[in-house]
């Protein structure tokens, strides 16, 4: 037997190192060909690094919430000396060779071939392991299933066991669409939500480590709120108009063009009412003392994933119609939801939306995405009663709660530029006149 040494790759981009967020093997586990290893983290782009051999785990680089430099060693698995292994993993394993004795299985593996020559009873030993492949096929579903960390946050708030979910992906991986059929067969799990209320009532703890995307999410946050000062203002808006006009849009050409959001009319609005006020679209170096301000509008989607608050880019929503930004919308929500979106997409933001949908509430004060200067947030909408021509009538309104660095961008200009947005929005005619 043979020992393959893999190392933590390079991920590009002049990252000189990762934090390890997953391990879906344990030592001791067998494993196959591709499959997936553990999963790293740099900024907000997580990794899954699969594995190039088939073999047994024999150790583990480092531990969850750990970071790890670009080279250095991830994982230790022991490999079947063929003369095919050899000759595919010899050079890079070369600089490994005496590493092996210091580990107790390979070296006792390692001695007993030498023997088998002389002793013709012990002839069938070769097809050992053959012989003992099988089981460990059958002992495969009582390993670790083979899932993205988005299918098993999902499958977590589910109550889905992915052990008892069938796979259709590459090298054994559940993917969601096997997790929605596992569901749709009515899979669901009823008992972990007693288990809690057992544990609360036992007055248990729990202590959970804080790594990978929630980690950069801490940081982030309280790097925002410790350097920036954050000024809130809060308007009512009045979208009855616009939300006519979204559903008479979507009809017409929704099945063509895709289904209209309101964010898309808000990047709309956010955009026009950019040229107008040009310091809220910028981001602050404090360090250096210097502001940026851009001509293009790039606008981050604060996206809620199983993983955490993630925030996509639309790029240059300046340069596309409602359709465009609203499709862009979509699928950089499906791929951030998924794990898929990839560093470019969730990065250089100048100005971002968020948004709780129907969570929305009344008020929030959301928090800046550093370094920029400016967040437009958006609440619920509702129907509430509101005085027209003298008369009570039904409107429905929201409210937009924003924040701004009042370092950069004075009360009054804040406020000036949330008015601006308010009236694209309440007269959405607007929004088509450049």
């Amino acid at each position: 037997m043979g020992v393959h040494v893999i190392r933590v790759p390079d991920l590009g981009e002049g990252i000189a190192e990762v934090e390890l967020v997953v391990w879906h093997v344990a030592p001791g586990d067998t494993i196959a060909e591709d499959q997936a290893l553990a999963d790293v983290m740099t900024d907000k782009a997580s990794v899954e690094i699969p594995s190039p051999v088939a073999g047994k785990v024999l150790a583990l680089g480092g531990e969850v919430g750990q970071m790890l430099a670009v080279g250095s060693e991830l994982i230790r698995i022991e490999v079947e000396d063929t003369a095919e292994a050899r000759a595919q993993h010899e050079p890079p394993a070369a600089a490994e060779r005496p590493v092996p004795p210091a580990v107790p299985a390979p070296a006792t593996s390692a001695a007993a071939p030498p023997r088998a020559p002389p002793t013709p009873s012990k002839a069938p030993a070769a097809p050992a392991p053959a012989s003992k492949a099988p089981p460990s096929t059958s002992a495969a579903p009582a390993q670790r299933p083979i899932a993205s960390p988005a299918v098993r946050a999902r499958a977590w708030e589910l109550g889905v066991d992915l052990r008892d979910v069938g796979a259709t992906g590459t090298a054994g991986r559940i993917v969601q669409a096997d997790l929605d059929a596992h569901v749709a067969r009515g899979g669901v799990r009823t008992k972990p939500p007693s288990a809690p209320r057992a544990a609360a009532g036992a007055g248990a703890t729990h202590e959970v480590k804080i790594v990978g995307l929630r980690r950069k999410i801490a940081q982030k946050m309280q790097e925002s709120k410790r350097r920036i000062p954050h000024y809130t203002y809060v308007e009512e808006v009045d979208v009855t108009e616009l939300e006519t006009l979204r559903a008479r849009l979507n009809e017409k050409w929704g099945a063509e063009r895709g289904h209209l959001t309101l964010l898309a009319f808000l990047v709309r609005a956010v955009v026009l009412a950019v040229r107008e006020f040009p310091m809220v679209n910028a981001r602050f170096d404090d360090e250096a003392g210097v502001l940026t301000r851009h001509d293009a509008v790039h606008v981050g989607i604060a996206t809620q994933t199983p993983a955490g608050l993630v925030v996509p880019v639309v790029r240059d929503a300046q340069a596309n119609d409602l359709w465009a930004n609203g499709a862009e919308i979509a699928r950089l929500a499906d791929a951030a939801r998924s794990g898929k979106a990839v560093r470019d997409e969730l990065s250089g933001s100048t100005i971002t939306i968020t948004s709780l949908g129907r969570l929305g509430g009344i008020v929030t004060t959301p928090v800046i995405n550093h370094p920029e200067v400016a967040i437009v947030g958006v609440n619920k909408i509702s129907a509430r009663p509101v005085i027209r021509d003298g008369a009570v009538v039904a409107r429905q309104l929201m409210n937009l709660s924003s924040s701004f660095d009042h370092r950069v961008v004075d009360g009054a200009d804040a406020a000036a530029f949330i008015q601006s947005v308010r009236r694209y929005v309440e007269q959405p005619a607007m929004l088509f006149v450049e």
